[in-house]
């Protein structure tokens, strides 16, 4: 069913209605596919950038299309309602644009921005470790200055998008502690750097997820975003926003989840009447639809709250939480709505209660989100 959304203007209600056709069009129509053969989708993302998808909440006079966050995250949401892993692709890229367009220099956002808004250039953020996931300060892969720029050396993993992705947002480490990460724009393919085996995962699998090794390969000096050993706040001011893009793509998941099982519960009979008549199963798909309001408003208050300018990291861990929290929930019960066809792969919810189990996991678990919100009430009481 169509959500009926609150927009700030008419342009973008027509980039929602645009968004819906396309999505309806190239996503509904290929997921299935795509998803049982673990098969990438060739050229989808750059059917996504040439209708100006890609870099949505970053400036025109850069490419992107100037649209409010919460506009932004509506379009992820509508996204993962058909494909749940284009829209996290999607949420990724805008992560890895966020370094160039903040932190980059006049001439680094002139020479880059433009085909990384455009879509032109699909980005792939490479932050974590095989040892150094929510731990970020703890990464070792080593970025060393040479002559003619920096060696790097070292492991990275679960990249979305690794093998693939035209460029890379990566952090590496220039100097000790946490003021001794730095940021990097590095290209999709150099010398010395070689991608490993796609992960064989629950869901999402119409997108690769790997390792990098970073065999030596050398970077340009150009390729240094912000100043040295800045990279640590660059990674965690990007991941605020991305935390919003998966609660997005979460709510998405969910509001496709609660779909399928109203649309079932309206088809299905038993004991001389359609299901959904029945109160134990009506009131079940109350509490579904309450969880996916609820994951819409959190992320619709920290994106108001960034379109503001005004400080909004809880209010995204707190969304990110909510979102996914109620993603696994509705998933699991749209599954229990179809009862034992909800088990078969006939139907897409067990597709989607596969899928919502990541969204509680990646950029930042739910426990380091509620570990967030908490030292944000302890540094209050200083």
């Amino acid at each position: 069913m169509a959500v009926d959304r609150l927009l700030p203007t008419r342009e973008a209600e027509d980039l929602l209605d645009l968004t819906r056709t396309v999505a309806d069009k190239e996503l509904a129509t290929r997921v299935d596919l795509h998803e049982r053969e673990e098969s990438y989708p060739e050229g989808l993302f750059a059917v996504l950038g040439e209708i100006g998808l890609l870099g949505l909440p970053y400036p025109e006079e850069h490419g992107g299309g100037g649209q409010p966050y919460e506009v932004y995250l509506q379009v992820l949401e509508e996204l993962a309602a058909r494909w749940a892993a284009v829209a996290v692709a999607t949420s990724v890229h805008t992560l890895a644009c966020f370094p160039v367009a903040t932190y980059g220099t006049d001439t680094q956002r002139a020479q880059w921005l433009p085909s990384m808004l455009e879509g032109r250039l699909i980005g792939g953020y490479s932050l974590s470790e095989p040892h150094a996931g929510s731990d970020a300060a703890a990464i070792v892969c080593k970025a060393q200055p040479v002559a003619d720029g920096y060696r790097i050396t070292g492991t990275k993993a679960w990249i979305t998008h690794g093998g693939k992705a035209d460029f890379y947002a990566l952090f590496a480490r220039t100097g000790e502690g946490s003021r001794g990460i730095s940021c990097f724009l590095a290209p999709g393919e150099a010398e010395g750097l070689e991608f490993g085996r796609p992960e064989q995962k629950m869901g999402l699998n119409g997108v690769p997820t790997t390792n990098a090794f970073w065999d030596g390969a050398v970077l340009a000096a150009d390729r240094l975003i912000g100043a040295e050993g800045q990279g640590l706040g660059i990674a965690l001011g990007a991941l605020d926003s991305g935390r919003l893009g998966i609660a997005a793509c979460a709510t998405g998941l969910a509001q496709a989840a609660l779909d399928a099982a109203v649309d079932y519960a309206n088809e299905r009979t038993t004991f001389g009447r359609k299901i959904v008549d029945h109160q134990g199963l009506g009131f079940l798909l109350a509490d579904m639809a309450a969880a996916v309001d609820s994951a819409r408003a959190t992320y619709l208050d920290a994106a108001r709250r960034r379109d503001l300018g005004r400080p909004y990291s809880r209010q995204a861990s707190v969304a990110k939480l909510i979102a996914t929290d109620a993603a696994m929930k509705v998933t699991t019960d749209a599954v229990q709505v179809f009862g034992g066809c909800g088990y078969t792969r006939e139907f897409p919810v067990e597709r989607y209660m596969r899928e919502a189990k990541i969204m509680q996991i990646f950029e930042g678990t739910n426990q380091i989100q509620r570990l967030v919100i908490a030292r944000g009430f302890a540094q209050r009481t200083k």
